[in-house]
């Protein structure tokens, strides 16, 4: 049996155990310890590691991804997702710790990001369609649950603010970062075994009409397809995995 070295706790004054590990395994991943793709040490390891409770672990990994950082797949375990995002002064992943965080965060979205889609259609340069054409393409080519999806998505949603032609829409973006972007656990591929439209799918088509309705022009098509896509992200996370 491998030998696991302990290794202490020890956060900011306040932090609860949980997000001391939760900053610790963000270390992890950015430093290349745990990249995208890999396999997250199992609970016992954590727990022995740590030398921290089962609830404590859960706990850190449940933070983990609300915030789009980990996958967890039901008798499998948990894979890492992306790269935490990191700004200067960009939202703390403290601030985003359950389902319920996340689906906040998308109704915070539904105010901003509806909006801006109007003001992409309204205001909109050749270039910035082309780019947001382009971007909206770039989601086909990507493998789901991999940090090069997650990047693509946000990439398409700083385009338009790029195209609203008001700078506080990028830097209020910028500063959520990819994490902002929120997938259910339960991704299926394209089409299921039956035929249906899987939600990879179904994303792809939502971005695609979100970005016809800006090179259009259409402000109102854009503002009911933004929402439209939003809407659908909170009941994808609302349902049961």
């Amino acid at each position: 049996m491998t030998e696991v070295t302990q290794t202490a706790l020890s956060g900011r004054p306040g932090q609860n155990l949980a997000q001391q590990l939760v900053e610790v395994l963000m270390a992890d991943i950015r430093s290349g310890s745990l990249m995208p793709g890999m396999k997250m040490p199992s609970e016992s390891t954590l727990m022995a590691r740590f030398s921290v409770s089962r609830t404590v672990v859960r706990e850190a990994v449940s933070r983990l991804q609300a915030a789009g950082l980990v996958e967890s797949h039901q008798g499998k375990g948990s894979f890492v997702l992306m790269v935490p995002h990191q700004h200067g002064e960009g939202m703390a992943i403290s601030t985003v710790n359950t389902p319920e965080d996340v689906t906040e965060l998308i109704g915070f979205r539904l105010g901003v990001e509806v909006e801006g889609a109007g003001l992409a259609a309204a205001g909109r340069s050749d270039d910035e369609a082309a780019s947001l054409t382009r971007a909206a393409a770039a989601m086909r080519n990507m493998p789901a649950q991999t940090s090069q999806m997650l990047e693509a998505d946000f990439n398409f949603h700083r385009q338009i603010a790029q195209a609203t032609g008001n700078r506080f829409y990028g830097e209020l973006l910028d500063s959520l970062g990819p994490a902002m972007i929120a997938y259910p656990a339960y991704r299926l591929q394209p089409l299921d075994q039956a035929g249906n439209l899987g939600p990879d799918e179904v994303i792809c088509r939502e971005h695609e009409a979100i970005a016809e309705a800006i090179v259009d022009g259409d402000i109102d098509a854009a503002r009911a397809a933004m929402r439209l896509h939003l809407s659908n992200t909170r009941n994808r996370l609302s349902r049961k995995k």
